[in-house]
């Protein structure tokens, strides 16, 4: 499994969420469309060349944001990525993936 942790300004969240969820994101067991959310401040300074959804050139702004986190098997990690990026307003969203440990492998 793969663990795709992303954060997006809380106005955006529910989008992130539903796009991750019809790319085949968050199943766990007998449950579908499963996630983490935890809020969070986000804070950024676009630079020139920068085209901020939020924001203006040279000014630091800080943004209430949600740091999602949904599972996926490694097959479908790049259909939900794509998903998600589409969904999301950033021009440049800040996101991580994780391989997750098999219980079984321990």
């Amino acid at each position: 499994m793969i663990v795709l942790v992303v954060f997006v300004s809380t106005a955006h969240a529910d989008a992130v969420r539903r796009a991750a969820a019809a790319a085949g994101a968050g199943h766990i067991g007998n449950y579908r469309a499963c996630s983490f959310s935890a809020p969070g401040t986000g804070r950024f300074e676009p630079v020139h060349g920068a085209h901020p959804a939020v924001g203006r050139i040279g000014e630091l702004e800080a943004v209430a944001e949600e740091r999602i986190e949904v599972v996926c098997e490694r097959e479908i990690v790049r259909k939900v990525l794509d998903a998600v990026l589409a969904a999301h307003p950033y021009e440049e969203p800040a996101y991580h993936l994780y391989e997750a440990l098999d219980p079984s492998s321990l």
